[in-house]
């Protein structure tokens, strides 16, 4: 009975008793106690069940049992297949509550009064022990519950409400969901190690994201439909994906700057204040100092020339002159030369620098989704642990 509630229709037995007053009879004298008559014969209570969404299809049984005080007994076959307002926020560790109301439609309780033939502790025992075949779903318990409907006492209708908790077996999703998708996120975490020096990791993670895209269609008829929340686990699913196309990118944004760097212009001061300098510490790569610049060698070079300049000139010939203003001019076409040379050993170590800065931005990104990374997993098995565990406390 608990079953159908949640789509898989199975029937069951509704036992009903009450007395005709109008029947009754001698067993010593007629020899028995009970008799089975046509039910079309008698009166028969219009008991129904509030939450059926479809036709019962249950066979149908045409006798019923009479006694000699006066009590008919009729047994009921019912397959029900009811509406039951699911909660799957936290599925598949779910525990649904479903109801199942049972009343006359038009007997007054004046008429009609309805009382439960077992207590609701065997009702719940016996269900248990019929149910165990179930699949799905396993019954916890079965709690009633009986109230009047309708503006005065004697005008009201009785009513009898179980409520019927049930939980998920969820091992199966775990199994077939859970499982296969927090491998193929570790894998994709463990990729980090690669080298993006010499490593393609982008064919690897383009790899892992097809594949992580083939398994959720493929169970995708596992996880519900319906229900008015989100599940988690829906949720779950989307983060691990978006993390794994984010991951694709930033290996995409490494290898253009591994690659590139050296076209790149100067990294931005802003860059440089929020990711070589906060980032980098955050993440444990801490920009390093730079190598001093040259003004200190133009200062020396500018000492030299003025202590140079302090001593005297000394008289000299016509022939030393001659020879001197050659040399100088031979000084100063080689100083020339050597200018442009400095020049070009300045710009490349001016790229070298910006180059390695952006090498620099792209591996504390890199450290930076790998921290990221290790912290959604290490949530994300910690909450599915603490909601399994729920689910099984009492």
């Amino acid at each position: 009975m608990i079953v159908d509630l949640l789509g898989m229709p199975t029937p069951f037995v509704l036992f009903q008793e009450w007395v005709n007053e109008f029947i009754s009879w001698d067993p010593n004298q007629c020899g028995t106690d009970k008799i089975s008559l046509p039910r079309n014969k008698f009166w028969v209570p219009d008991i129904v069940i509030n939450e059926f969404m479809d036709e019962n299809t249950a066979p149908h049984v045409p006798y019923v049992y009479l006694y000699s005080d006066g009590t008919v007994h009729d047994a009921l076959p019912v397959k029900v297949v009811s509406s039951c307002n699911l909660n799957i926020y936290t599925f598949p560790f779910d525990i649904q509550n479903c109801t199942l109301t049972f009343n006359s439609y038009i007997h007054m309780v004046m008429d009609l009064k309805m009382f439960l033939g077992k207590p609701v502790d065997k009702i719940t025992k016996h269900s248990k022990m019929v149910m165990t075949t179930m699949g799905e779903w396993e019954l916890l318990d079965i709690t009633f519950h009986k109230y009047s409907v309708g503006s005065e006492d004697q005008f009201s209708i009785d009513e009898l409400a179980f409520h019927i908790r049930v939980r998920r077996r969820a091992t199966l999703y775990v199994v077939n969901l859970l499982i296969p998708s927090c491998f193929l996120i570790t894998v994709d975490l463990f990729s980090f190690l690669l080298p993006p020096q010499s490593v393609d990791r982008s064919s690897f993670k383009m790899t892992l994201i097809l594949g992580y895209t083939v398994f959720l269609l493929i169970m995708t008829d596992l996880l519900p439909v319906t229900g008015n929340t989100i599940p988690l686990i829906n949720v779950f699913f989307s983060l691990c994906l978006a993390l794994m196309v984010a991951s694709l990118l930033e290996t995409i944004l490494i290898t253009n700057l591994m690659h590139g760097s050296a076209k790149f212009s100067h990294v931005p001061r802003w860059i440089q204040v929020l990711i070589l300098q906060i980032l980098g510490c955050l993440v444990g790569l801490p920009s390093k100092p730079k190598e001093p610049s040259d003004e200190e060698v133009k200062a020396s070079t500018v000492v030299a020339d003025s202590k140079a300049d302090e001593n005297p000139p000394e008289e000299k010939g016509p022939v030393e002159e001659e020879k001197e203003d050659k040399a100088l001019e031979e000084l100063r076409r080689l100083g020339g030369d050597l200018r442009a040379i400095r020049l070009q050993v300045d710009q490349q170590l001016s790229g070298s620098q910006s180059s390695e800065d952006w090498m620099q931005v792209g591996f504390i990104i890199d450290r930076l989704l790998f921290g990221i990374y290790i912290l959604f997993i290490s949530v994300s098995f910690i909450t599915i642990i603490i909601i399994w565990v729920n689910s099984y406390s009492p």
